[in-house]
């Protein structure tokens, strides 16, 4: 990962980390507002289609979607495609790209997702409906995690920066494969055949070298619609169809900026004064077709997977993370007292969270590095490094996610009022280990990393 895409990769989260903040910040407030706490129940309970004669996208068996499960359902599966770009190109030429590369990273992820599990297990052993939320301190919240690092500039060896990055991008990956396998209840067969259709459609694009960006999401929302239908849960789709988004050129590059280059020399060129910036300009038929041979030629020297990476970036970052936080965040705590903290299903998200990730990262990664299996990362030493251990305990995103989808309050044979009080414990602990895990993992990279910049 060059210092350019390291940089961007940074950007992008950072200001993410921010609006999540925000966002979660007004929720808890406006769910804790007298005045305000029905409206922002009711809120979510809203009804949304999108209708064509009796058929309505936005359906789920024949039951219209409700605000909060649109977004929860279709917006997170938009999330969870930019998660699945991410991913493919991590793996085709970024950090998990060769063995050696991938090796540390995905040793860490695999330790930050068995020991929270392990440590929530231990905590609600004996309860089958507590059990069901062992997945969600599994996950690093990428914009928190590294937003918190951001705070130390470029104190943090470069090394600790890629391998928290590329330990987020496989958490997330293995986060998916557990939605994928723990949270399918059954299989609509018909809705099944539709998926596998769309997904032969999308392959046979990839294959065709279909560069078409909007052959991919019509053809994605058919997925998402199918998928949604099948007992799957629907943010898959977002995965499947950014494996099937090409992630290679027709021509090589320089064929491309070769095409540019001879059709800028064919413009005209003609000088424009500040009395003439005013004015209609209206060019030629001849330099439309130039002008449009240009942009083609431009468009063809991003691979789709890249364009479609790019034009999402802003849609998630200012309008689908933070109005999913502010929907999810919002955990009224007027009926609950400390003891939901320390005990039950709050108890084991919070310490799965702030102990299970750090324990579970670190260890797997100490073993690996003592073992020569893979090298610590460049500049950092064993304190550093347990500092950002630390920091993988901030879970927000997937774990809020994952929080709904362990503990739906209309779950079958189950009391509505004890699914949404198991829920609210989920994301209690979801924030207090989130918190924990950045202050402490602050306050060890204040004391452990060098006080001057790394150069």
């Amino acid at each position: 990962m060059d210092a350019f895409m390291l940089r961007s990769f940074l950007q992008k989260y950072i200001s993410a980390s921010v609006l999540l903040i925000i966002a979660t910040i007004l929720a808890l407030i406006v769910a804790n507002t007298p005045d305000l706490k029905d409206l922002y129940k009711e809120l979510w309970e809203l009804p949304v289609a999108l209708s064509v004669g009796g058929f309505n996208l936005f359906s789920h068996n024949g039951h219209t979607m409700t605000l909060g499960a649109f977004i929860n359902d279709f917006l997170m599966a938009i999330f969870f495609l930019s998660v699945g770009l991410e991913i493919k190109r991590e793996l085709l030429c970024g950090e998990l790209s060769s063995v050696k590369k991938a090796l540390l990273p995905v040793i860490g992820a695999c330790g930050g997702m068995l020991v929270p599990v392990i440590v929530f297990f231990l905590i609600c052993a004996g309860d089958p409906l507590m059990e069901r939320g062992m997945a969600i301190p599994m996950a690093t919240d990428i914009a928190f995690s590294l937003g918190v690092l951001s705070v130390f500039s470029k104190r943090v060896p470069i090394g600790l920066k890629i391998f928290l990055a590329a330990l987020a991008v496989a958490d997330d990956l293995g986060g998916i494969v557990v939605i994928a396998i723990k949270y399918t209840s059954h299989l609509d067969m018909n809705a099944v055949l539709g998926a596998v259709l769309c997904v032969i459609v999308l392959g046979v694009g990839n294959w065709r070298q279909v560069r078409n960006k909007m052959f991919y999401t019509m053809v994605g929302l058919a997925l998402w619609y199918f998928v949604l239908n099948t007992g799957i849960h629907a943010t898959i789709a977002g995965v499947v169809l950014a494996f099937c988004v090409p992630a290679n050129l027709t021509q090589s590059s320089t064929y491309w900026i070769e095409k540019i280059r001879t059709n800028v020399e064919k413009f005209p060129h003609i000088h424009v004064t500040k009395a003439d910036i005013n004015k209609p300009n209206m060019l030629s038929s001849g330099d439309i077709a130039v002008l449009k041979r240009i942009e083609s030629a431009s468009d063809r020297l991003i691979s789709p997977l890249q364009d479609m990476e790019d034009s999402l970036k802003n849609p998630i970052d200012f309008f689908i993370i933070p109005l999913f936080a502010f929907a999810n965040a919002g955990v009224d705590m007027s009926g609950m007292s400390v003891e939901n903290l320390f005990s039950g299903v709050g108890l084991g998200v919070m310490l799965g969270l702030l102990v299970g990730k750090f324990c579970g990262v670190f260890s797997f990664s100490w073993v690996a590095i003592k073992l020569h299996i893979v090298e610590m990362p460049e500049r950092a030493n064993w304190s550093s490094f347990a500092s950002v251990a630390m920091l993988c305990g901030i879970g927000f995103t997937v774990s809020m996610f994952m929080a709904g989808l362990s503990f739906p309050v209309d779950l079958e044979g189950q009391d509505p009022a004890l699914m949404q009080a198991l829920l609210n414990d989920a994301k209690l602990g979801i924030l207090c280990g989130t918190v924990l895990s950045a202050l402490v993992g602050s306050l060890m990279l204040h004391f452990t990393l060098p006080k001057h910049s790394e150069a």
